[in-house]
């Protein structure tokens, strides 16, 4: 019996040992995504509010939101190709800088678009030490079949939402830039993709406020 004790004490004091030297990046913390952003390409990215509240509900608060993504993304060099700004989340698919080999001013940016509009926000409402934004997630698309996909995923993000019954009507997205440059075959190709099988975390409920 005491031959026993001891082995299973042995064992898991290795057991603690091995836990205690894990690298950190192999730990799997919830509700902190681990960026991984060491290369250049195309990436999907979702980001929302803490707590998934209403802060940017309105035209006034969206058309602020909605500038602030395409300005700090053309300041930052990314080019956005897809994105959909809503009252509590965003998405795009947009390209890294073409002079950078990797994507890790993606963090920079938008730490800066999140810190400005959540000093905005807080003091249109009078709270200051209000916390506002949540996280966000990038998926880097090297499929093209994916890619695709979640370009009209996005265009098509405020139909999903059940915002519009035609995406090109609602303004804080690239719908209807998209449709006004890209060529018919283009659109019809995009348009054609289905994205009932992506598998994207997007249970938000936007404000139907726009």
């Amino acid at each position: 019996m005491y031959a026993k004790a001891c082995c299973v004490a042995l064992a898991t004091d290795v057991l603690i040992r091995q836990f205690c030297f894990m690298p950190v990046a192999k730990i799997s913390w919830p509700h902190a995504p681990e960026h991984r952003l060491c290369v250049r390409g195309t990436y999907f990215v979702t980001a929302s509010t803490y707590l998934r509240k209403q802060h940017f509900a309105g035209l006034a608060r969206l058309a602020v939101l909605h500038r602030g993504l395409l300005k700090v993304a053309t300041d930052f060099g990314w080019r956005l190709e897809a994105w959909a700004v809503f009252s509590n989340h965003y998405h795009f698919v947009g390209h890294s800088p073409a002079g950078l080999d990797t994507a890790e001013n993606l963090s920079r940016m938008l730490g800066l678009l999140h810190e400005n509009m959540a000093k905005w926000a807080n003091k249109l409402d009078s709270a200051p030490a209000r916390k506002v934004w949540h996280n966000y997630r990038e998926t880097r698309l090297t499929y093209e079949r994916s890619y695709l996909a979640r370009l009209n995923y996005v265009h098509q993000n405020p139909v999903k939402h059940g915002l519009v019954a035609v995406a090109n009507q609602y303004p804080w997205c690239s719908a209807r830039w998209f449709e006004r440059t890209a060529t018919p075959a283009q659109i019809k190709t995009i348009y054609h993709f289905k994205t009932d099988q992506l598998m994207v975390p997007d249970d938000f409920e936007p404000s139907p406020v726009w």
